[in-house]
């Protein structure tokens, strides 16, 4: 009996979902991943890089490396367009690739929910390019301080209450009191920090009293926290507040959001707001052979919201989506995706995080080693594991971090 053709699969992004969906498949299927970069970034760290607390090739793995021994195929570069009519790809790279099933794994993009200024004058959190120069220009306006030892306050403003704001907010707070402060103290003490949220209190993900217990902590590092308070407008060293008065800002880093990648929109799929139309079965609507998986997938929960944009989600689609199209190969019936919420946790600072899952609530030094050993336990690479466990072990133990270099220049 002659054995079955192996089904031909194209990945298009190397994220969390694209790469762990490439895994998957094992040799069951001849699969072709596709990313703009050679390179996958653990967006989760990609904040110690913006303030001083890594180094970023840390938080950078090599896709071939991550893909080794592995039967995957990797191209580097982007899709200009998709013949849904043929079943190919064609990429930047003027290569044009066959697929049976197309997996769509793009991620995400800084949302900017129609603010002026954000895209001119704010600095995203989505790159290790735009971590570098968050840390240069932090640090370049320090040295600034430090030149001229007057009355000035360079203020450091980030919009959003999220994770990502506030472990952000967090970290800058302990290198002003810390490394920079040993620095050169009088422009550290110059340095202000500002989180703001248009909500009525941080982490709305997680309960209230865990909210207000990560508000107290971050107060107490000598954050300015700001509830209810809705940006209108980004001017280059001011924020323009709804019903308020104009906050001083040197340095604006937006973490109030994210939506679909916009190079979904090429690809001539049906769109549900910025994501990509599916099927509870991860199947793009009316496109049987067409999968999206990830930050870019527009799936709903029980709760008939779109599944949160974070990497649980994107790996268990990912395993998920591998699954459903060897199903398909063998002729068997798909299955509906059903998502796991295994919990929550954010880091506010040194000892201090929080962590819950379901009715299950963790704060202080516990929460914190619980959320070093998950993040060291899903960053790709025993090099990037070891070189974080030094960068962390010296930051803990000298209370320094040695990774303040301007570089985003020659």
């Amino acid at each position: 009996m002659p054995t079955a053709k192996k089904p031909r699969v194209l990945i298009l992004g190397a994220g969390f979902g694209g790469l762990t969906a490439a895994r998957a498949f094992g040799d069951s299927a001849d699969v072709t991943l596709i990313d703009r970069h050679n390179f996958q970034t653990f967006l989760p760290l990609l904040y110690q890089v913006a303030t001083a607390g890594l180094a970023a090739d840390h938080v950078a793995h090599p896709i071939r490396g991550a893909l080794r021994n592995r039967g995957v195929q990797f191209r580097m570069g982007s899709p200009l367009s998709v013949d849904h009519k043929n079943k190919s790809v064609k990429l930047d790279s003027s290569e044009t690739l066959e697929f049976d099933h197309l997996v769509v794994a793009l991620g995400s993009a800084t949302a900017d929910f129609g603010v002026t200024g954000v895209a001119e004058h704010a600095l995203g959190m989505k790159s290790v390019h735009e971590a570098i120069l968050i840390r240069a220009e932090v640090m370049r306006r320090f040295e600034d301080l430090c030149r001229f030892e007057d009355e000035t306050i360079f203020s450091i403003s980030v919009v959003g209450g999220g994770p990502t704001g506030v472990e952000m907010a967090g970290a800058f707070a302990e290198l002003v009191r810390g490394p920079l402060k040993n620095d050169q103290a009088h422009a550290a003490a110059h340095m202000k920090i500002n989180l703001i949220e248009a909500g009525p209190r941080l982490l709305p993900m997680f309960s209230p009293k865990l909210s207000e217990r990560t508000k107290k902590d971050l107060e107490k590092l000598g954050v300015n926290v700001l509830l209810n308070t809705a940006v209108a407008e980004v001017k280059p060293r001011s924020i323009f507040i709804k019903n308020g008065e104009p906050i001083p800002s040197e340095v604006t880093i937006w973490a109030a959001g994210v939506q679909g990648e916009p190079t979904a929109g090429i690809l001539n799929l049906p769109l549900a707001g910025t994501r990509i139309d599916t099927d509870n079965t991860l199947q793009v609507a009316h496109y049987p052979h067409i999968w999206a998986i990830g930050d870019i997938a527009g799936f709903k929960g029980k709760d008939g919201k779109f599944l949160p944009m974070v990497a649980p989600v994107a790996m268990q689609q990912g395993r998920f989506v591998a699954q459903q199209i060897l199903r398909v190969a063998k002729g068997e019936k798909l299955k509906n995706f059903k998502y796991k919420d295994k919990g929550s946790m954010a880091t506010i600072g040194r000892n201090k995080a929080i962590v819950e899952v379901k009715k299950f609530k963790l704060t202080g030094v516990l929460a914190w080693y619980a959320w070093l050993f998950l993040h060291l336990f899903y960053l790709l690479g025993g090099r990037n594991k070891i070189g974080t466990i030094a960068d962390w072990t010296w930051n803990y133990i000298t209370f320094d971090r040695g990774n303040r270099h301007i570089m985003d220049t020659l």
